[in-house]
């Protein structure tokens, strides 16, 4: 083929570190903004951001130009430097170490932009753990619960 195409749509979801909720009213729209932000300048085409108060969600199309890891790295990077630049109630700010990338299918991106946008209130019934579960489930993601909160 003399032509590079890709069309791969991820949705990936991280926690703040120990989950506390500490994305708050005061910064959430700012910081999904930002985060999408980020996504756009790594060519990785953000559809939705959300999240929820110790977690964030990001459905983008991932660049054929750079891996998982490195998205992630730089959008926890350049996300946990803004965040703390915010003021001194997020100078603790951090990111936890993992992640869950999952791939979309196409035409399904229109039940995960839902999804991402009612966090809020799927978040008044399901812990975010409960809800990584289910996603690792749904995937055939195997796991170790020892490791896979810490």
């Amino acid at each position: 083929m003399a032509q590079s195409l890709s069309k791969v749509y991820v949705h990936i979801t991280f926690s703040n570190k120990d989950r506390q909720n500490l994305i708050d009213e005061n910064i959430k729209e700012s910081l999904f903004q930002y985060l999408g932000g980020v996504c756009k300048g790594l060519e990785c085409n953000p559809v939705q951001v959300g999240g929820h108060a110790d977690h964030v969600h990001i459905l983008c199309l991932l660049s054929r130009k750079i891996s998982q890891m490195d998205l992630l790295e730089e959008i926890k990077k350049q996300s946990s430097k803004w965040i703390k630049s915010q003021g001194k109630q997020y100078s603790n700010f951090y990111w936890q170490d993992g992640y869950g990338v999952f791939s979309v299918n196409p035409t399904q991106v229109n039940v995960v932009v839902e999804y991402i946008k009612n966090q809020e209130e799927h978040h008044r019934t399901v812990l975010f753990q409960d809800e990584l579960r289910a996603f690792l489930k749904k995937y055939k993601v195997e796991y170790d619960e020892r490791y896979i909160w810490k």
